[in-house]
């Protein structure tokens, strides 16, 4: 009987189960649909895929890709803007739908949150001030000060602790570098003081690096770039339906040149085309 009782408890429990995990696929897709709305989950100071312009408005290549995407889904969307751990520590409890924040997929950031698809690639760059003397290559930042974007790939590179999924693995030519994890603008801003003011150098997208050496000449990028990471869609874990149909648009977005056309206004280049294999 005991056995008999067991049974039956395991039995219900796997149904509750299945129940629960039934209930969830697809949930997120649903609520987007009957609300009509998509919340997606960025970050403000990272130009220019997404930062506060002028008219104190979220702007930038990420905001308009969100743009796209809940314009495909026939949607309108709302943007919040909880901060880069929070984003990307998963759990969200249903406050977001999706985090178009440009995300580069990891293997420790895909026990928390998913990676459904890719929408851009970029390659990573090393920039110093332009009277940077002792800074000749990537291994010249071992025991210097690194400005890098707070919880970014590039905060884990220069830790030492950095790879991507599928790529082959990412060489770390430095040693006891000194992390210095911010703001990416104030990040450019105290570099432009001069070498070794407050930073030595930074590490930051070749998007974001250009659109700051080009202001002002008071910076350079300096060596061929680092490695190319992917940066794809962020979803909560437990809805594949929603993974499935985000996946979906972005293809269809690509397709019909859609990323190009936003690539090529922020970046006078499609930063789109070597995330997908046509």
């Amino acid at each position: 009987m005991r056995k008999t009782a067991l049974l039956t408890t395991v039995t219900t429990l796997l149904l509750t189960t299945f129940a629960t995990n039934a209930a969830l696929a697809g949930e997120t897709l649903d609520r987007v649909k009957k609300t009509g709305v998509m919340v997606d989950a960025v970050v403000n100071d990272y130009p220019p895929f997404a930062y506060l312009n002028d008219q104190n408005q979220l702007d930038g290549f990420d905001i308009d890709v969100g743009k796209a995407v809940a314009a495909k889904l026939g949607v309108k969307l709302k943007l919040e803007t909880p901060g880069w751990e929070t984003i990307i520590g998963g759990h969200w409890a249903k406050r977001w739908d999706v985090a178009i924040t440009s995300s580069t997929p990891t293997a420790e950031r895909e026990k928390v949150v998913d990676f459904p698809v890719n929408y851009y690639s970029v390659p990573a760059v090393l920039v110093v001030n332009k009277d940077e003397k002792n800074i000749k290559s990537i291994a010249d930042i071992s025991g210097k000060r690194v400005g890098v974007g707070t919880g970014s790939s590039y905060e884990a590179y220069v830790n030492r602790n950095f790879s991507i999924p599928g790529e082959p693995p990412i060489k770390f030519p430095f040693h006891d570098v000194m992390a210095v994890p911010g703001d990416e603008t104030v990040n450019f801003q105290n570099l432009e003081l001069g070498p070794g003011v407050r930073l030595d150098a930074i590490i930051a997208s070749l998007g974001t690096a250009e659109g700051f050496t080009k202001n002002g000449g008071k910076l350079k990028i300096l060596g061929e770039p680092l490695f190319a990471e992917p940066n794809a869609v962020v979803t909560d874990k437990g809805d594949p339906e929603w993974d499935a149909e985000l996946k979906r648009v972005v293809l269809e977005l690509h397709k019909d040149g859609t990323l190009a056309k936003i690539s090529e206004k922020w970046f006078k280049t499609d930063i789109s085309k070597y995330a997908f294999k046509d």
